[in-house]
């Protein structure tokens, strides 16, 4: 039985899905796309395909959904410092972000709604719980009454009146309690607006979540999903708001958080400006290192982005592509239980490799180092065994199994990709030569990479290359 540590109780909980139907409905959290995704964002996103992978390859259905949240104080704020529509800025963001799960080897969500897609239905919410009183407008805004929920606090573990000790308030908000947050801000100049019963405005960052999982996914879910920084206030406030609208706790029924990836002795953030981006990572290490490098930590642990750590696991990822791809001495065609070739293995080469190992890691709260262990053990296995047995019926096994897991056994970066840091090193020449308005010299420099199988793309937050 697949076993997953829930944040809100602290124990591990057998996965057994809520609807009679059977499906895993899972919802985590996706990206504010007003900037470039970074590392820290691959690993968010590699924990949740491989637990996508790991229950679809225990039989389960799973239906996925993950949010796009495309309209935020920092979206806005970024926009207008640029100079561009903040849908336009929303845009070009997520395609580079579905474009690099895609070359992370991700897989697809069953569904990717968008705040901007779902407003009448947040308003419906909204609406819904100011009937319930949970809820109240104020001078534009509407906002939520915390200590009307009196289990407030649940997730994080935080009581209700230590949270309202070190509670500050916006002199601009109109709230009765310093606690309660904001489902609706009233419209302010230079900011996208809709109509609402409230005047003009738009969502809060927290009721967009709520709604868009209930649209998704129905009342009641199996898994959310979200990294660790969102238990405290963000997915705290949305089982407030969804159990006081729905009046059907639990919202989900295990609330699942990766740790943090951090970046010297920060966590890696897009505020903070300390990031490798993905697009960075995947040109000099490939997807398998990333991939290894994340799941080399379990995902509640923190894990240290290092040039020296993805080194390591760029040279792992390509000791079980050899061990996958093993030459054997047995001909072409060969029946692969057939021994004329080479000596019989005695326990036959289906049995070559125990998995049990690996199942029982991965069903253990999906334990990918111990899972990651067993890997690299059969890979030493096939490779002592590759001049002396029919290995074949054993590779492909290992093949499905590293599957589970997302890698995809192919070859890391070569060529240009290699060339990465003095790429990145053109490219801000090129900047620089273009800012100073020296358009010949920054179109050789264009031409050049171009010459070399490298394309330059320029977009509103900067230029951007691929191999």
């Amino acid at each position: 039985m697949t076993r997953i540590t829930d944040t809100l109780t602290g124990a591990r909980h057998d996965l057994r899905p809520l609807a009679p139907d059977g499906v895993v409905r899972l919802y985590v959290c996706g990206v504010t796309p007003y900037s470039e995704s970074h590392v820290g964002h691959a690993l968010h996103a590699i924990v949740f395909d491989v637990l996508r992978r790991y229950l679809e390859w225990r039989g389960f259905k799973v239906r996925h959904v993950q949010n796009f949240t495309d309209i935020d104080d920092k979206l806005i704020d970024r926009a207008n410092r640029l100079g561009v529509p903040m849908e336009e800025l929303a845009q070009e963001n997520i395609e580079a972000y579905l474009r690099q799960l895609k070359a992370m080897n991700v897989m697809p969500a069953t569904v990717y709604p968008r705040v901007t897609e779902m407003v009448p239905q947040i308003i419906a919410f909204i609406s819904g719980l100011i009937e319930k009183g949970f809820a109240y407008p104020s001078g534009g805004d509407v906002y939520f009454r915390v200590r009307k929920k009196a289990d407030y606090g649940k997730l994080s573990h935080r009581n209700i009146d230590d949270l309202r000790s070190g509670a500050r308030v916006d002199p601009t908000e109109l709230k009765d309690d310093p606690l309660d947050f904001a489902l609706w801000k009233g419209a302010k100049p230079g900011e996208p607006a809709w109509e609402s019963p409230w005047g003009p405005g738009r969502p809060g960052w927290h009721i967009e979540c709520s709604v868009m999982a209930r649209e998704t996914l129905g009342d009641q879910i199996d898994i959310h999903g979200g990294g660790a920084d969102l238990i405290f206030p963000h997915h705290e406030n949305e089982i407030a708001q969804t159990e006081a609208f729905t009046g059907r706790p639990p919202f989900a029924a295990t609330w699942m958080h990766n740790a943090l990836l951090q970046l010297g002795t920060e966590k890696m953030s897009k505020s903070l400006g300390n990031l490798v981006t993905i697009d960075e990572a995947l040109a000099r290490y490939g997807s398998d290192a990333l991939r290894l490098f994340v799941l080399g930590s379990h995902y509640r642990s923190p894990s240290t982005y290092s040039d020296e750590a993805l080194e390591a696991a760029k040279t792992g990822a390509e000791r079980l592509r050899e061990a996958a791809f093993a030459n054997c001495p047995v001909p072409p065609g060969t029946p692969p239980d057939s021994t004329e070739s080479s000596a019989p293995h005695p326990a036959g080469p289906r049995q070559l490799l125990d998995w049990a190992r690996f199942d029982l890691a991965m069903d253990d709260d999906l334990n990918t180092p111990r899972a990651l262990a067993v890997l690299f053990d059969h890979a030493r296995t096939i490779n002592r065994l590759k001049d002396s047995v029919d290995i074949r019926p054993a590779q492909e096994e290992f093949r499905r199994r590293c599957e589970v897991l997302g890698l995809t056994l192919e070859s890391a970066p070569t060529g240009a990709q290699e060339a990465a840091p003095f790429i990145d090193l053109l490219v801000a020449v090129r900047g620089e030569l273009r800012a100073a308005k020296q358009w010949a010299l920054s179109d050789r420099i264009r031409d050049g990479l171009a010459g070399l199988g490298v394309e330059l793309k320029d977009g509103p937050e900067g230029t951007t290359w691929s191999a």
